[in-house]
């Protein structure tokens, strides 16, 4: 777009601005702003100004536009704002008017990120009634008109996920900008005022960014106390260079700026939790509590949720596969299993050469040729996976499966619809309420393809992989329909990597993690009951979900765990500490979906499947960032699972030591250097944290041993806990260390 001449010039035909832009456009124009504070940012220019209602920063490049950001509002009056700091490294300033006294900070500056992170609080002079405050981040074109810009917003905050917006700004070619609001700074103004954070982050060019709610739920405004300091706004935008020729550049450069940005939020600590002893509760429960499970057929099979619904193919072999890796992790099998195992041909079909979703008894109150797209394919995999840990009763099913399966993505194109009837594949839901099908399908359909290759050795599976994964392309931030679909998405994608060598794989599992992680709480809630619990890093189990689930959650940290162990060092950083934090806040978050871990006022009267029992140790199947109360969908059965992968996966069994080496980050290196010494690695990135520590076996007699752990560097560690069962370490996430006892 051609510069334009301000002062006498309307915007341009069929550009949308509100009053307060064309407000600021007038002021940029007649160079009205007042220069309060100016440094450097690498390439960038940040200046600090006085407008005629708001205190503005402005990130500019020669030549390359830049981006304005509104540090606070003010309207109605004069206002004296006074510059308290500025140095290299921050400015700080105070604004005092008849509204109450602002205190801005602009810090956290990073030039080889283009990092900044603007803080503002606010201090009320009398009880305050905000008013409309608009959005706070505007493109500028040449001549610094908001106006004379093109550009596209690749990504906004869904619901109470990140409060993000992802946005390129083209003409002139400034490059990408992420802008975030640290939410969890947030809670007490949403507290105070009776609002929440549910998509208060986007916009529509070119006036994008924050939109602070002022109105509560009820629809009445509530004010804020005089003299009590709240944090109206904590920004942190990212911006850079970029040249987008596709969507993996998109994914790759979001995931990179994502992670600058999780650098410098505020992140909660994470605690120890025990697994082994709520996997062996868990255990106990699903074998001896008749609101569990079914005998029948000579069988043992899965109810749903508590004392609800039918037993199902996916249930009955997610717990099965859950609880085969326990079983193996421990040293046993649990004698459930195999009465479990004896059920899955049960949901065997001759005629349609599949396993359906229900028992051939099924109530008439269900319709039994129904079936989810995924809910075909996620039964088939863990079959898979049985069968590459020695199962030959699973391979011989899983062939049996595998071409109906095959089938249907034919049938579909690789693009599957909700819902269809197996027997003739007519679409009985055809996409959700966003016009979308089931689109990460694909993923766990690839990874399905990829296992049986292993098995089999046919090519033809290989290539069902790879035209899986081409169909999904071109989605871009709209890949994302069920969460742990899309985390084995990105485990195909490596893998893919792997097997052939085309980079395209790689830098497709890109697309995969940033779809995943633009559902994410990059943020943690105090909100209502949310304050019993955490949600900092959970994932939305749909794209459209208002909570989330522990089937997703522990399904996907099952496939990163595939997704890690496939990457080498070719792996980019961003994506590495991303997906590692995800998987170690996991294990701390899993957590709270256990009844016995929340206050029984943080839980829903009533379910819309079964009941829940706090005695039992099944987790509820949700929970909310706004609070509301936990298990409104029930108590899941099928999410029993949970206890046995957290539990196989973060502890690990050491060979005549009497004790258990617990990590929560994967460690796939465990060597034995000598007589009690052994070296870990482990996998995460320089920039993430991680927690050892050494537990003393369950109804174990000895006492833990004298530990000394050494870095890469040979110093000594400190431990940073200790007590009669349990001493742990704090280390960086790529940490090497050496452990000795005696």
């Amino acid at each position: 777009m051609d510069s334009i001449v301000l002062k006498t010039d309307p915007k341009p035909a069929g550009v949308p601005a509100s009053a307060h832009l064309l407000s600021f456009r007038e002021e940029l124009a007649g160079n009205a702003l007042k220069a309060l504070a100016k440094l450097p940012l690498g390439s960038l220019s940040l200046e600090v100004l006085h407008g005629r209602d708001s205190i503005w920063v402005l990130a500019s490049a020669e030549g390359r536009g830049g981006i304005a950001i509104r540090a606070a509002y003010i309207p109605g009056g004069s206002f004296s704002p006074r510059v308290e700091k500025s140095d290299d490294l921050s400015i700080q300033l105070t604004v005092v008017s008849h509204i109450g006294t602002h205190a801005i900070t602009l810090t956290d500056l990073d030039a080889e990120l283009g990092r900044l992170r603007l803080l503002t609080t606010l201090e009320p002079s009398a009880p305050l009634m905000l008013g409309y405050i608009p959005r706070d981040v505007y493109p500028l074109g040449p001549g610094r008109d908001p106006l004379a810009t093109k550009g596209e917003v690749l990504a906004a905050q869904r619901g109470l996920n990140t409060a993000l917006v992802y946005f390129r700004l083209a003409e002139p070619e400034f490059g990408c900008v992420l802008y975030v609001q640290d939410l969890t700074n947030l809670n007490r103004y949403y507290q105070k005022t009776g609002t929440k954070p549910d998509g208060v982050v986007g916009g529509e060019w070119p006036e994008l960014g924050y939109l602070l709610p002022t109105e509560g739920e009820d629809g009445s405004p509530k004010p804020l106390p005089a003299g009590e300091e709240v944090t109206l706004s904590d920004a942190i935008l990212v911006m850079r260079p970029c040249d987008i020729q596709s969507e993996t550049d998109s994914a790759r450069h979001f995931l990179q700026m994502l992670a600058a940005t999780y650098t410098t939020l505020d992140h909660p600590e994470t605690e120890y939790r025990d697994w082994a002893w709520r996997a062996e509760r868990t255990l106990a429960d699903l074998d001896t509590s008749p609101k569990a499970t079914l005998k029948k057929y000579a069988a043992r099979f899965a109810r749903p949720y508590t004392d609800a619904e039918y037993p199902d193919s996916m249930v009955q072999l997610s717990l099965l596969t859950a609880m085969h890796d326990y079983g193996t992790w421990r040293g046993e099998p649990h004698l459930i299993e195999a009465s479990f195992r004896k059920g899955v041909k049960k949901f065997f079909d001759p005629e349609i050469g599949c396993l359906r979703r229900y028992l051939p008894d099924v109530g008439d109150d269900k319709d039994a040729d129904a079936v989810d797209s995924w809910y075909l394919y996620h039964p088939l995999l863990n079959l898979a996976y049985l069968a590459l840990s020695g199962d030959r009763e699973a391979k011989k099913l899983l062939l049996q499966c595998v071409d109906f399966g095959i089938k249907a993505a034919h049938h579909f194109k690789y693009r599957w619809p909700i819902q269809y009837n197996v027997r003739d594949f007519s679409v009985i839901t055809g996409v959700a309420a966003d016009g979308r099908g089931q689109t990460d399908v694909g993923g766990i359909y690839a990874q399905l393809m990829l296992l049986t290759h292993e098995l089999s050795g046919e090519e033809r599976f290989l290539d069902e992989a790879k035209a899986a994964i081409k169909a999904a392309k071109g989605l871009r931030f709209n890949l994302n329909y069920q969460a742990n679909l899309t985390a084995w998405g990105a485990a195909a994608c490596m893998r893919l990597w792997r097997l052939t060598g085309q980079e395209s794989y790689l830098q497709q599992s890109y697309v995969y993690l940033a779809s995943f992680f633009h559902n994410a709480e990059m943020w943690e809630s105090n909100l209502n009951h949310a304050a019993h619990y955490r949600n900092f890093l959970g994932v939305t189990c749909l794209q459209d979900a208002p909570y989330m689930a522990i089937y997703e959650c522990f399904d996907s940290f099952a496939a990163f765990e595939c997704y890690l162990r496939d990457a080498g060092p070719e792996l980019d950083p961003a994506a590495r500490l991303l997906v590692g934090e995800y998987c170690r806040y996991a294990l701390d978050r899993a957590w709270y979906y256990y009844p016995d871990a929340l206050p029984p006022e943080a839980l829903a009267d009533k379910q819309r499947n079964g009941h829940i029992d706090r005695k039992l140790s099944f987790p509820v199947e949700d929970l909310y960032a706004d609070g509301q109360p936990a298990g409104q969908v029930g108590q899941e059965i099928y999410g029993a699972g949970a206890a046995w992968v957290f539990a196989s996966r973060s502890f690990h069994q050491l060979s005549d030591a009497p004790f258990l080496l617990h990590s929560d980050h994967f460690l796939f290196s465990i060597e034995a250097m000598g007589p009690n010494v052994i070296g870990i690695q482990l996998p995460g990135d320089e920039r993430g944290e991680a927690r050892i520590s050494l537990v003393r076996k369950a109804r174990a007699r000895r006492k833990l041993p004298t530990f000394t752990l050494r870095g890469s560097n040979g110093d000594e560690l400190k431990s940073t806990y200790r007590s009669a069962d349990r001493v742990s370490f704090e280390l960086p996430a790529n940490a090497q260390v050496l452990i000795s006892w005696e």
